[in-house]
Order: structure tokens, then C-alpha cells, then sequence
């Protein structure tokens, strides 16, 4: 146990921390100059996620009965609404005047509806993070630290890897035993995320002799660079507070980012803003289910969504939960008493839909495990299989989804097509690329004229992340801007074209005013082939208007 405590420290002063998704600014002092380049991570500045539209099913009627109960209660009692609980829990030094503290003040006064909607997401996750909190005697300043990592979206997934509400990286995830499977990534999973986030934390306080603001700017960029920078200033003879240290633009951001949030929901009024108000009482409760279930009958269970079921479980990848475990489940605590009396009638057997494959000429496990949407070692496991060795003939068990995979919106595959669905602009084409042996994110972003951390963030991957042949990409195509001065109107539309006979792309090209070498690019699969079929269909940005 000691062993493995020692490597975990020395680890930590090499990894980084948990990565915020939050481009920064290379010079902190245009940050003051321009607070708009700063602010909410680069996913929620600019458009609202699918999981805005999950409304909580705590009822506004019961919100609302809370709210009015506020101002009758007695004093002595616990506050109704969740914020003034958090306010209580305050042991920062808010009293700051600093530069940059200031802009971040400012930015996030300007986008009071971002607030708003990160409030409503963190609804139903933040009483659990305030009486972990609080059980573990931390500032509840940290409790806004979700909104700075992800925004409170639990699906959040950086350039750098990180993921959950969290933003832990893979290898601190490991570390804190968040297991990362194909069923599951426990980043995710907010009660034990939650629980690492705290003990990382407490850990990183403690190695800063109880600073909090050196523990969080090591939470962002690692313990090693925060003591790094501290012993540069020792030698300097300079200060080693957190403001007078040289780190990372997106650390020196980061620490007052949270700052300035507890700063604005500690005094609202001070800034034309009220809170959204969140119910000082649980909102999920945890059922133990007793082994894997499919997670549309949970909801149906349940009386829920979906979508519900998902924003309170987001560790889980699939359709189900994961075979291995936890055997657990959060519902909504309205919805726990009913979904626990029909889960008690429910045969094991029937909490997953099954069906049985027989084995076909050609067939091989991870085929049949990749058609039926799970794994070669839940096949294994299932049907007793020791190898991977499969006859023709022979009957396995699978386990597959009770409803089809759209109604699944939130697992992993569909959250991916979703995002891979989102244009940038309606002038741009969607280009599907398959990849290929020795592609790498580089060399494809290069033939299409684009930067790793784009292609990475249309196809929802980190930088890091392994890319393999086979593996389907897209690419949001720009039209090519010509270098004439020319004054000619240009409105581009995008154009579906299906191949005639006597069709070749040369004459497709000609027909419509655009080069070969873009309908290759638009059109990889067709591209490739030396010659183009009658039937075959190329997508097209033609300009409409000019010559």
C-alpha cells in the first residue's frame, strides 16, 4: 500500500492535472484588455448542447413551493435554497485586487445567461457535491469548480483528453481508480469523480501546506509545474504567492476564473443577477440494480427519460449498463421508490434483451461482438469461451438493446454522431473520412487545410487519442476563397449530384464551375476510385451567383 501511495506522488509531480476546456490567451495582458476572448469553456460560448433541452424533473411547481418556504422558515433552519448554503461554506479570500481577477469578474458579469445555464445543468448534481464537500471540511467555493472545468456537462471531453465534470485526464483518472472501458469511463460518473476530485484535491492542499490557490492551480496544470514555479521565484527572490507566479496562461486564468464566480453568486444584486434557484435537497438517489440492465427499460422503470437516466448515469458508454459493474443506478429520488418496486418483480434474466446468434461460414468473435454492438470478452464471458476460436454452427447468447440505438441519445456512438452531425457554418460541407494506415490528426488536418485541435473537437477526440484504419472521421469543408479583389457577389450552396453515364469528374468539374481536385477532397470514397459509376452521388459547393 505505502509502495503504491509512493508512486502515486511521484507520478502526480509528472502529470498534469485535470485539464480545463477553455482555450486561453498566450498574454494574460490582453485578457484584461479583452475580457470577451476569455471566459466560458470554447464548447458553451457559443451554442447551447442537446443537454440544455433535458429539463430536471424536479417540478417547478415544488421548486417554487421551496422558494416561498424560504422566507417563512425560521432562521435557525437549513436554507431552501441551495446557493445560500453555499455562500455559508465560503473560506476563500475574496478580498483581491488583482488585473486579472478583474476581467474574469467582468466577463462573466456580461454573460449572466451563461450562468443561468450552467446553474441549471449543475442542478442536479450540486447538493451531492456540497455535502461531500462539506463532509470533508473543504471550502464550498470548490463547488463552482464543475462550471471552470466543464461547464457542468458531464460528457465534456477536452483537446488534452480530459473528461466528466471533472476534466480529469486519463492517467489521474486511473489514479484515483475511475475506471476507462469500453462500457464505461468513470471520469464521468459524478459520485466517484466527485469523491476523486476531493481527495486530489485534499492531497494537492496539503503538499501546498494548506495554499488553495497554489492546490488549484496544480489541479489545472499539475503539482509539478506549480513547484516548479515556485522554487524559480525562491531563487529570484521573489514573492511565491499564486499572482506572482510564472505559469501557464490558461492556470494564471484558471484560478481566478473560480474566483470571480464565487465572487459574483456570494453578492449577486452587486451585478444585476439573480441565481437560478436550486433546491437545498437531494435530487438523485442510488438503487442497486443487481447486475447489468438495459438502460431504456431504467427509464421506463423509472418514469423518466431517457436522457434523465443518462444525465444521472453519463459514465456509462452503451446501451446498458456495464456486465462488470458497479451494479448501480442514480434516479431521480421522486422516482426511486417506484423504479426499486418494479425492479423487485423483474427477473434478472429480463433486465437485458437477448437473443441467440448461430455462428456463420466466415464469422469471427469480434465480428459478431462489432455487428451487435458489445465485446469479445462479454461474448466470452456469456458463452463460457475461453479462446476466440468460434465454429460454424454453434449458438452464442448476446446481449443487445431492448430499443433501437437512435433512441439511445446520450451513449457514446450517438453523442458522437450528434456531434459529428453539428456544422460550423451553413456554407460548409461535410466531408466523411475513413482512416487510412499511417494518417495521422496532422496529416489529415493538413490535406484539408485545417489544425489538429479542429479536426479534433468535430470528431469529439482528444489530441492524444489513438487513431486507427477504419476509424471514420469528418471534415467541415470551407469553399476556396479566391485571391481576386474581384467585387463579384458569391453565394455558395451545397449541391448533391448523382453521376449520369458518360459522367467523368472532369466533366462534373466543368459542369459546375469548381475544380477535380476539390470534388476528391469533398468526396473522398468517390475520389479514390479511378473511375466514377452511373448512381454514384459527390456533394458540391458551387457558388450560385458568381462567374
Amino acid at each position: 500500500m505505502t509502495k503504491n501511495i509512493l508512486i502515486a506522488l511521484l507520478a502526480g509531480t509528472i502529470l498534469t492535472g485535470c485539464q480545463s476546456m477553455t482555450n486561453q490567451p498566450a498574454d494574460i495582458a490582453e485578457i484584461d484588455a479583452e475580457n470577451e476572448a476569455i471566459g466560458a469553456p470554447e464548447a458553451d460560448a457559443n451554442e447551447v448542447d442537446f443537454i440544455d433541452t433535458v429539463k430536471p424533473v424536479r417540478s417547478d411547481e415544488a421548486k417554487a413551493l421551496a422558494k416561498s418556504k424560504q422566507d417563512q422558515e425560521p432562521a435557525n433552519l437549513p436554507p431552501e435554497d441551495l446557493w445560500d448554503r453555499i455562500r455559508a461554506g465560503y473560506q476563500f479570500d475574496l478580498d483581491v485586487d488583482q488585473p486579472r481577477l478583474k476581467s474574469q469578474i467582468r466577463w462573466y458579469s456580461t454573460h449572466l445567461s451563461y450562468l443561468d445555464r450552467v446553474s441549471k445543468r449543475g442542478e442536479r448534481y450540486l447538493h451531492y457535491i456540497v455535502e461531500e464537500l462539506e463532509k470533508e471540511g473543504l471550502p464550498l467555493e470548490i463547488a463552482l469548480l464543475p462550471i471552470v472545468e466543464s461547464g457542468f456537462d458531464p460528457f465534456g471531453y477536452s483537446h488534452g483528453r480530459a473528461s466528466g465534470p471533472w476534466q480529469f485526464i486519463p492517467s489521474t483518472g486511473h489514479m484515483y481508480g475511475l475506471e476507462q472501458t469500453w462500457w464505461i469511463d468513470g471520469r464521468r460518473d459524478i459520485q466517484l469523480s466527485t469523491k476523486a476530485a476531493i481527495a486530489y484535491l485534499k492531497r494537492l492542499n496539503k503538499m501546498f501546506d494548506g495554499d488553495w490557490l497554489h492546490a488549484l492551480a496544480s489541479y489545472n496544470s499539475g503539482e509539478g509545474t506549480v513547484m516548479r514555479a515556485i522554487r524559480k521565484n525562491k531563487k529570484a527572490g521573489k514573492p511565491t504567492d499564486f499572482w506572482s507566479l510564472d505559469l501557464p496562461a490558461e492556470t494564471r486564468a484558471y484560478v481566478p476564473k473560480l474566483m470571480a464566480l464565487a465572487i459574483i453568486m456570494k453578492n449577486p444584486e452587486r451585478y444585476n443577477y439573480e441565481t437560478y434557484f436550486i433546491a437545498n435537497q437531494p435530487y438523485f438517489e442510488e438503487v442497486n440494480i443487481g447486475g447489468q440492465m438495459d438502460l431504456a427499460q431504467a427509464a421506463d422503470m423509472a418514469e423518466v427519460s431517457i436522457d434523465e437516466i443518462y444525465l444521472l448515469n453519463p459514465a456509462f458508454n452503451q446501451w446498458a449498463t456495464s456486465p462488470d459493474g458497479p451494479h448501480t443506478l442514480l434516479v431521480p429520488i421522486d422516482s426511486a421508490d417506484k423504479f426499486r418496486t418494479k425492479l423487485a418483480t423483474l427477473p434478472p434474466k429480463e433486465r437485458v434483451t437477448w437473443i441467440r446468434y448461430t455462428v456463420q461460414a466466415g464469422d469471427n468473435l469480434g465480428a459478431v461482438a462489432r455487428d451487435h454492438n458489445t465485446t469479445v470478452a462479454v461474448l466470452q464471458d456469456i458463452n463460457k469461451i475461453s479462446s476466440n476460436l468460434i465454429r460454424v454452427g454453434q449458438q452464442l447468447m448476446i446481449p443487445v438493446a431492448g430499443q433501437s440505438a437512435a433512441n439511445y441519445t446520450l451513449s457514446s456512438h450517438q453523442r458522437l454522431l450528434a456531434k459529428q452531425s453539428r456544422s460550423p457554418s451553413s456554407s460548409r460541407v461535410k466531408v466523411n473520412y475513413t482512416v487510412e494506415s499511417g494518417d495521422s490528426l496532422w496529416s489529415i488536418a493538413k490535406k484539408y487545410n485545417t489544425d489538429t485541435k479542429t479536426l479534433a473537437r468535430w470528431n469529439s477526440m482528444g489530441l492524444a487519442d489513438p487513431l486507427f484504419p477504419g476509424k471514420k472521421l469528418v471534415v467541415w469543408m470551407k469553399p476556396e476563397t479566391s485571391s481576386s479583389k474581384s467585387s463579384t457577389r458569391s453565394v455558395v450552396k451545397r449541391v448533391v449530384y448523382t453521376i449520369r453515364s458518360g459522367d467523368s469528374l472532369a466533366v462534373v468539374a466543368n459542369k459546375f464551375n469548381v475544380r477535380v481536385s476539390d470534388i476528391r477532397k469533398w468526396n473522398p470514397k468517390v475520389g479514390s476510385q479511378k473511375y466514377v459509376q452511373p448512381g454514384d452521388k459527390v456533394t458540391l459547393l458551387v457558388n450560385v451567383v458568381g462567374g
